[in-house]
């Protein structure tokens, strides 16, 4: 019996979604910035992609290191690497896809977001498809407070780093990119929004 959890694990809906349509496929290199245990590698892990992946925490990069060992032991240990995402040590402009996913919205203040951000597209090709999915005050506005500029309380009780369409929007400009999909935002209930922002790179 084909056991859909053992070939994709935990990956994000959306993610899954952009791999159906056709915009992350077999031949592409796959840049996981801020991968966590990584958790949204298995697929691609199992499905032979080149993958590469970024996050600050060194035991989450392990984690990740041990995944790979079992899934895809082919790929160099130097794939994975402990870095934060403001000064990782991988070249510019060599991934055709980079994810983000869960995980801008954990940035401090305006100067982290941007630099998190700005590090993190800087590995993205001419071209490639930026997957992003992060929290967001849409549809939960009256819901959240304020603490420290963009950074807010959330009714779940986690503070978090919210963007908005409207920035969003203006970022996706600034970066020289354009949307693929429409911003798409889940609100759960009593707890947080989450928005999809998937992007294009500019060819030129």
């Amino acid at each position: 019996m084909f056991d859909l959890h053992e070939q994709f694990g935990d990956i994000d809906i959306y993610l899954f979604d952009q791999i159906l349509k056709g915009r992350i496929a077999r031949g592409m290199r796959v840049m996981d910035a801020g991968c966590g245990g990584g958790r949204n590698l298995v697929y691609l892990m199992r499905a032979g992609y080149e993958v590469f992946g970024m996050d600050a925490d060194p035991g989450a990069v392990a984690a990740t290191h041990r995944l790979a060992g079992r899934l895809a032991p082919s790929l160099p240990p130097e794939n994975f690497r402990a870095e934060p995402l403001e000064a990782g040590s991988l070249p510019d402009a060599f991934a055709d896809v980079v994810l983000s996913s869960a995980v801008l919205h954990f940035a401090a203040d305006d100067t982290q977001f941007l630099a998190m951000l700005r590090g993190s597209w800087r590995m993205l090709k001419a071209g490639g498809l930026w997957f992003c999915r992060l929290a967001s005050s849409i549809g939960m506005e009256d819901r959240v407070r304020p603490v420290a500029g963009r950074r807010c309380l959330l009714p779940d009780g986690s503070q978090r780093y919210l963007v908005d369409a409207e920035m969003l929007m203006d970022l996706t400009e600034k970066l020289g990119g354009r949307l693929v999909d429409p911003l798409k935002t889940t609100v759960v209930q009593d707890m947080r929004s989450m928005t999809t922002w998937v992007v294009r790179k500019a060819t030129t």
